[in-house]
């Protein structure tokens, strides 16, 4: 994937609109004949040292080592939290989270009890871009709150594909936490997956998750490729409990955390893939990083910081910086 310096700069462009346009009107819609196509590809609780990239030498990651050679590798990035809530709404909003409500010590993230969400008064890249007349996706975990106004599809983005959480929340097996995840049983997490705002799935069945959410940016990318379009990916893995498909099982020598991240490899593969064959690979820019460090916690199912101190909840290096 070549990455092409002046989508970089339409997307800086993009985020500094969105810090200034919280106070003034939005701009008037540009011109159609030049304007990139965005992709965004998050991941959930990845470590600084989690792909090939970066240095880690046993899970394999060629598509993100392809993507660092080809075009910009960044090696001093930092998310704007180390917990979910509060960084993704500094990722669509480009505000740090204290000043959207997203950032509280009591309760550092969005629970399903939680009855609140990010408000309706930020304005997000989706919505900037929307009002331009891009179309705009949602895809996978989302956080920043479950329920109308808070949805995907009340902050810009015409249609919402994916969990509205955390996959360990709604936990419905008295086990353990720590005994649970090493147990695989995705019905143990009565997690609804969401198409707009309504429940298709619950429990979502986590084993074929990272591979639906490919398969339905693939589609998109399909459908959207005439006109402009930004899309937000954001796998749910690999936060704990770790599911993935029958075909990445036993595919790392680094255990079930590898073929999970190995998996989400294979997705950014295939998103690329689509790109060439649809002729997008010059007119669109496709970032990929992580929301926050790894869960340290949960040893070999939480990720790597690699030479970083700390990992996920913590504001040391391991935490906050990310591939």
């Amino acid at each position: 994937m070549k990455i092409i310096n002046k989508g970089i700069l339409a997307l800086n462009g993009i985020l500094c609109v969105g810090c200034a346009s919280q106070q003034n009107e939005l701009p008037e819609k540009a011109d159609r004949g030049n304007r990139p196509n965005f992709i965004v590809v998050f991941a959930d609780d990845m470590g600084h040292g989690d792909i090939g990239a970066f240095g880690n030498p046993t899970i394999r990651t060629p598509n993100l080592d392809n993507m660092a050679n080809q075009g910009q590798k960044w090696t001093n990035f930092y998310s704007a939290a180390p917990v979910s809530t509060p960084s993704r709404a500094a990722l669509l909003t480009g505000r740090l989270p204290v000043r959207t409500g997203m950032s509280s010590e009591k309760r550092r993230v969005l629970f399903p009890d939680s009855n609140g969400g990010l408000p309706q008064s930020e304005v997000t890249i989706a919505k900037l871009l929307n009002d331009n007349s891009y179309h705009t996706a949602a895809v996978g975990k989302w956080h920043l709150g479950h329920f109308s106004p808070y949805l995907p599809t009340d902050h810009g983005f015409d249609s919402y594909f994916g969990i509205p959480y955390s996959n360990d929340m709604d936990k419905i097996d008295p086990t353990d936490h720590f005994t649970l995840v090493e147990q695989e049983k995705y019905q143990a997490y009565n997690v609804p997956l969401m198409r707009n705002g309504d429940i298709v799935e619950r429990p979502a069945d986590q084993r074929t998750i990272t591979r639906r959410y490919t398969e339905e940016t693939v589609k998109l990318i399909k459908e959207f490729r005439d006109e402009p379009f930004f899309i937000y990916l954001a796998h749910s893995m690999p936060h704990i409990p770790l599911f993935r498909s029958e075909e990445f099982k036993g595919r790392s020598a680094a255990g079930i955390y590898g073929d999970v991240i190995e998996e989400i490899d294979w997705s950014v593969g295939r998103i690329l893939e689509t790109l060439r064959e649809e002729g997008l690979t010059e007119t669109t820019l496709v970032v990929f990083t992580s929301d926050n460090g790894p869960w340290l916690t949960f040893r070999t199912h939480g990720g790597s910081p690699g030479l970083l101190r700390g990992g996920k909840g913590g504001t040391f290096e391991g935490g906050m910086r990310e591939p």
